[in-house]
């Protein structure tokens, strides 16, 4: 007769799983990041080379043109990131002179309110600059080391969505032979619907991103603030953390339009251009473009984030998210996983009999 396990056994044992987990993620960073980037990009590329297949085109040469065009849509995206980098580079002599005044006003203001002479205040800023230049070049070797390592990584990533799609078959059948028996049947038909489902949702969001950067451009355009689209792709993209994403987005082009016009109304029309385009992202925008959502709860996208960025840093709060998402769409998939579903969802999920297959 099999012996059955205590609440607080229980509760022990996925401790230690949560934190032996956390350790191999943690400690492992450069592998996992590098993996999963990878995983997440065959994921998007998988409908378009089995398309390809489909039309006896050799997986090889199928795995190759759904990365050239991967690769062509990222550089793209690259150019025109530097492109208006250097533009605002240009502006940025104008822009920091305007601080200066505002930091030599403010300087004069604590002087007055603290009764600071000239010498005290040279003293505090030379003082406060050499800490910082001793931080910066006591920073430059991790800088650089950080810097070449992520290089080589940006160049695996390629080669590992292409080795991932190429033996894909093998790894499906290896991860269900892994799974309890009584699980390889749903495991097996989840798959396919949650690599279908993804994709539509990640083609979904890049609408979503693409539209709400517009609009966020537009509006900043008809405000008169410098490099417009730059800032409305960058809120648009920042968007994808939930509440904290959309203000951090929006602080540099409220700033740049204070410094530029020396008026309060100027950022306060960006803050109202964002809360318009937000508005229309929550309730037009993403219904049309994405549907069916991955309707996670907020408490669990900010704790993953949290987590994410503690094990990851940046690449953990973009790449945890996804996963998040998948795992969702595998429990509700799998009779067994339905209380974790529950848990990842919200009261506005529709019932799993009413929801279109993908």
């Amino acid at each position: 007769m099999p012996t059955m396990r205590s609440p607080s056994s229980s509760l022990l044992f996925w401790l230690q799983l949560i934190l032996f987990g956390g350790l191999i993620l943690y400690f492992g960073q450069t592998v996992w990041v590098t993996l999963s980037f990878a995983f997440l990009i065959s994921f998007v590329l998988y409908p378009f080379c089995r398309w390809l297949e489909r039309r006896r085109v050799p997986r090889s040469l199928s795995i190759g043109f759904a990365l050239l065009a991967f690769v062509l849509v990222v550089a793209g995206v690259a150019v025109l990131l530097i492109r208006q980098l250097m533009q605002f580079r240009q502006l940025w002599p104008a822009l920091s002179a305007k601080v200066t005044g505002q930091l030599h006003r403010l300087t004069d203001y604590l002087d007055a309110l603290l009764q600071a002479g000239q010498d005290d205040r040279q003293q505090w800023l030379s003082s406060a600059l050499s800490s910082a230049l001793q931080h910066t070049v006591g920073q430059l070797p991790g800088v650089l080391y950080s810097t070449s390592v992520s290089a080589v990584l940006v160049l695996l990533i390629p080669i590992f969505a292409a080795l991932i799609l190429f033996y894909r078959d093998l790894l499906v059948t290896s991860v269900l032979h892994l799974a309890p028996p009584h699980w390889r049947n749903a495991f097996a038909t989840a798959l396919p619907e949650v690599i279908n489902t993804y994709y539509n949702f990640i083609k979904g969001m890049a609408l979503v991103y693409l539209a709400v950067g517009i609009l966020n451009s537009l509006g900043l355009l008809l405000l008169g603030v410098p490099q417009a689209i730059f800032f409305g792709f960058m809120a648009s993209v920042l968007t994808f953390i939930p509440y904290v994403g959309i203000t951090v987005g929006a602080l540099l082009p409220m700033a740049v339009a204070w410094l530029t016009y020396d008026s309060l109304y100027y950022p306060l029309g960006v803050v109202v251009v964002f809360v318009i385009v937000q508005l229309l992202e929550a309730n037009v925008i993403f219904p049309v473009a994405v549907g069916y959502k991955l309707r996670i709860n907020t408490l669990v996208l900010l704790l993953v984030i949290l987590a994410g960025g503690l094990l990851w840093g940046t690449a953990g709060m973009i790449l945890f998210i996804p996963f998040v998402g998948i795992l969702k769409l595998f429990s509700e998939r799998v009779p067994a996983w339905k209380p974790l579903a529950l848990l990842l969802g919200t009261h506005e999920d529709p019932p799993s009999s009413t929801r279109k297959a993908a």
